[in-house]
């Protein structure tokens, strides 16, 4: 089963779900601001996608830290922040059965992942 990691009110992530919904792909939905995240789902997508590509940067949320908090930020501070703050991850997740993560959304990736 797919599951599509995010937040639904996320115009990024509503554009994934109907992409999804339109090919007719089955996915469960998690919404991480209501069932959270766990350390280890975080730690397999940085190990996969990198650091950088799951942190979201740009947001309001991060710009909102503390400058100490931003500062000398490594993998575990980040886990830290990121399970803190878990709108500072990129979004929408998108986990496939087999365990690969795709983070973002970009209706000409989904088509090369869901190609047949």
């Amino acid at each position: 089963m797919i599951t599509l990691y995010g937040i639904p009110n996320c115009d990024t992530v509503r554009k994934a779900r109907k992409w999804l919904e339109a090919e007719g792909i089955d996915y469960q939905f998690h919404d991480f601001k209501k069932q959270g995240i766990t350390e280890e789902a975080l730690r397999d997508w940085i190990a996969q996608a990198g650091l950088d590509t799951v942190l979201n940067r740009c947001g309001t949320t991060w710009r909102k830290l503390p400058e100490a908090d931003r500062e000398n930020l490594d993998e575990e501070k980040a886990i830290a922040l990121l399970l803190e703050h878990n709108s500072m991850i990129k979004r929408p997740v998108l986990q496939e059965a087999k365990g690969s993560v795709h983070i973002g959304f970009k209706p000409e990736m989904y088509s090369d992942l869901f190609a047949s």
